[in-house]
C-alpha cells in the first residue's frame, strides 16, 4: 500500500474529503483511493478534522449557538426521539461529536450567573459519563465519545498509545539492526530539555547521509504538519545534534525535504533498511 503521496494526489484527496459528510469518511475514501492504506487515510482524515475545528470551533460554540443547540437537544428528549440525538446534531452543525457533547455539558452545568462550570468538572464528566446527573445526557455523551475518532478522552488515549507503540517499535527495530542508541528517557536523565526519540551513540549513514538522531511520528506528514514540527522540535535537534531523520509512519507528501534544504533532516515512512553502520568501515 502506498504511503508517500505526490502533491497532486494529496490535493485531490483533500478536495474529496471536503465533499464528504463529517463522519464515516474513511470508508468512502477507501473506494476513491484504494492504493492508500486504511491507517494512512485515517490519519489524514483526523488531521484535516483537527485543522477544521481549529478554524471553526469558536464560531460554532458562541453562547447563542450553544443555547440554541441545548434547546434543540432538550426538546428532542421531550419528544422521545431515538438515541443518537447529539450525533445527528453534530452532523448538522459541523462540530465533532465529542466537542458538541462538551458544549452541551457546559451548558447543562451552567452556573447561576450563566458562566461556564469549572473545566475540571467538565473534563471529569467527559472521562466518566456515569457521573453526569442527567441519564439522557449521560448516554448521549457516551455515544458521542464512542463515535469520535479525533476528540475526547477515548480518542486522546488512542493517539498517545499509538505514539508510544511506534516509539517502542522503533527501538526494537534498531536493536535488531545492532544499532547503539539512547532514547529520550536517557537523554532527559542527562539534563537535555528538548530531546529526539532516539539519539544514536554511533551515527549511521542513510543514502550517503550521516544521521545522528531519529524522531518518530505516528501520523501523516504534510507541509503544515512538518513545518510545525520543524519550528517546535526538529530544528532544535539539528542545532544540537546535527543531521537527523524523522519517520512519519503513516506516510507523507513528497518533496517535504525541500523546505529545509540548508539543514539536512531526512524524511522516511519506515526505518531505512539500507543503513550503514559507521564502524563497519573502521
Amino acid at each position: 500500500m502506498a504511503r508517500v503521496l505526490n502533491q497532486t494526489t494529496y490535493n485531490s484527496l483533500l478536495d474529496s474529503l471536503c465533499k464528504l459528510p463529517f463522519r464515516n469518511r474513511v470508508q468512502s475514501l477507501q473506494k476513491l483511493f484504494p492504493e492508500l492504506s486504511v491507517d494512512t487515510l485515517k490519519c489524514i482524515v483526523a488531521q484535516e478534522c483537527q485543522k477544521r475545528m481549529k478554524g471553526s470551533h469558536g464560531r460554532l460554540t458562541t453562547s447563542e449557538t450553544v443555547e440554541a443547540m441545548y434547546k434543540k437537544f432538550t426538546n428532542s428528549i421531550l419528544m422521545n426521539e431515538e438515541p443518537g440525538i447529539l450525533l445527528r446534531l453534530s452532523d448538522e452543525v459541523g462540530l465533532t461529536p465529542a466537542l458538541l457533547a462538551r458544549s452541551i455539558i457546559e451548558r447543562h452545568y451552567q452556573r447561576d450567573d450563566k458562566s461556564k462550570p469549572a473545566k475540571l468538572l467538565v473534563s471529569t464528566l467527559m472521562k466518566n459519563t456515569a457521573l453526569i446527573d442527567d441519564r439522557d445526557l449521560a448516554f448521549e455523551t457516551y455515544l458521542c465519545l464512542l463515535e469520535d475518532d479525533e476528540y475526547g478522552p477515548i480518542a486522546e488515549a488512542t493517539k498517545q498509545s499509538r505514539g508510544y507503540e511506534y516509539e517502542i517499535y522503533l527501538r526494537m527495530e534498531l536493536e535488531n539492526c545492532k544499532v547503539s542508541f539512547l532514547h529520550e528517557d536517557h537523554l532527559r536523565m542527562k539534563g537535555y530539555d528538548k530531546t529526539p526519540d532516539i539519539k544514536l551513540e554511533i551515527p549511521v549513514a542513510v543514502d550517503g547521509q550521516v544521521i545522528n538522531w531519529i524522531e518518530s511520528k505516528a501520523l501523516f506528514g504534510d507541509e503544515e504538519v512538518h513545518r510545525g514540527y520543524l519550528k517546535d522540535q526538529l530544528y532544535s535537534y539539528w542545532n544540537r545534534f546535527g543531521p537527523g531523520l524523522v519517520i512519519y509512519w503513516f506516510g507523507y507528501v513528497e518533496d517535504l525535504e525541500k523546505i529545509h534544504q540548508n539543514r539536512i533532516i531526512l524524511i522516511r515512512d519506515a526505518l531505512p533498511r539500507n543503513m550503514v553502520l559507521m564502524d563497519q568501515h573502521l
